[in-house]
């Protein structure tokens, strides 16, 4: 019997979600008998003694490394003993050359932030599978990616809980939608596509993060240990950060649109603290359908690898011996007001995406280094937002363009 070849190109390996990801491809290379799993790849910013630390804890070692930072290309001279070990490339295009390699057949794309960007629309233009927990690409060339995926190929399938629980709530929908003949006729009978179930509502859930139950007043005083400081998930400054002001709400609101080909009013938000229900789908009959688990990023990205085979994970189930409170409040838009943000750039489209993700990078990072206050990020955001030339039909090279713009024109605004 010829084995299945999942060779797998981990891009931001050293994060949580990389290093979620390496558990899990241990974890189907010892259990699914027909996988021939393997992490064929693995790329890290700078930390070359994290990245090689996860390399060398894998079964099968893998056949490439990367280190993106171009501080981390300069200093690397290929003397260094790891490059007998493993073949080492540094910088933006060695990420581009393994997520378009004949040799990698799924891309987890886990790098933060824009610089994520290149190598995952090279993974897509590839027509590779890939597994997007980078959801800055979406916000930033959303249409652009959807036009890549149908001349390419390419398999889309999220890794954020919150849009792995939508596609996995939508079934076949999805795939009903794209499988519809120019004469309104399913690809797979011969039913009206029309008779598939449509979604009315995609309700993403929050946490709420730190300050869900902080006042205005009090959030407007908040400091960096404070924002840090996420009450369910272990996850990066940058991403923590966005989820203490409900950007990283808002820019999954931005990537659900383009995602699932929705308009934003089809888009709603619940609170709810608990991380059990991930999200929700409500059907034209008025049926919501929710996807829960306890909180382990593991179910999602094996999810995402396995498509659309169910196997079992490490990830533990719901217990049934504790009762639960699932709480669902609505969003409020006036202490985190990001969230308004969200749904005016996934209304907007054109360049609002990469603009506002560039403006929001940029005043975290001034954040953290104490530089201005917590509600200057959002205010900072729109502001910019508001301040640039919007285009319908931007080219890759324009919104790149509006991305150093925005981010110059933030540290402008606060060097006033």
């Amino acid at each position: 019997m010829t084995l299945n070849r999942n060779h797998v190109a981990v891009l931001g390996a050293t994060g949580s979600i990389g290093t979620a990801t390496a558990d899990v491809l241990q974890h189907l290379a010892k259990t699914d008998p027909d996988g021939n799993w393997r992490m064929w790849a693995a790329s890290g910013h700078q930390n070359l003694p994290e990245l090689t630390k996860i390399a060398a804890q894998m079964d099968s070692p893998p056949q490439r490394l990367i280190l993106s930072s171009p501080e981390a290309a300069k200093s690397f001279d290929g003397t260094d003993a790891l490059a007998s070990k493993y073949d080492v490339g540094v910088g933006t295009n060695a990420l581009v050359d393994v997520a378009m390699s004949p040799e990698v057949d799924t891309v987890v794309a886990a790098i933060v932030g824009r610089a994520g960007l290149e190598s995952t629309l090279a993974a897509i233009d590839a027509g590779k599978r890939v597994g997007l927990a980078n959801k800055e690409t979406m916000v930033v060339a959303g249409p652009l990616v959807r036009q890549m995926m149908a001349k390419s190929g390419s398999e889309l399938l999220p890794v954020d809980s919150e849009h792995s629980a939508i596609f996995q709530c939508l079934g076949n929908w999805a795939s009903t939608r794209a499988d519809t003949r120019a004469d309104g006729t399913s690809g797979d009978s011969d039913a009206p596509a029309n008779h598939a179930p449509k979604p009315r509502k995609l309700i993403l859930t929050a946490s709420g993060g730190p300050f869900r139950e902080w006042s205005s007043d009090r959030i407007a005083d908040a400091s960096p240990a404070d924002a840090l400081a996420h009450p369910t998930w272990e996850m990066g400054r940058k991403i923590s950060i966005d989820s203490a002001t409900m950007m990283n709400k808002a820019l999954e609101i931005i990537e659900a649109r383009w995602l699932f080909d929705l308009p934003a009013d089809a888009i709603e938000v619940f609170v709810h603290p608990q991380s059990i229900i991930h999200s929700m789908v409500e059907f034209d009959d008025g049926s919501v359908i929710a996807q829960m688990s306890p909180p382990d990023m593991r179910l999602p990205i094996q999810f995402a690898l396995t498509y659309p085979r169910r196997l079992p994970s490490q990830s533990p189930p719901l217990c049934r011996k504790q009762s639960y409170d699932l709480t669902l409040e609505p969003a409020d838009h006036g202490r985190f007001p990001a969230l308004s943000l969200g749904f005016e750039v996934a209304k907007a489209g054109g360049t609002a995406g990469a603009v506002l993700n560039a403006a929001n990078e940029r005043a975290v990072g001034l954040f953290l280094d104490g530089k201005i206050r917590f509600t200057d990020i959002a205010a900072g955001c729109r502001d910019v937002l508001e301040n640039h030339t919007h285009e319908e039909n931007p080219s890759l090279s324009r919104m790149l363009e509006l991305d150093r713009w925005a981010r110059v024109e933030v540290d402008r605004r606060f060097s006033q």
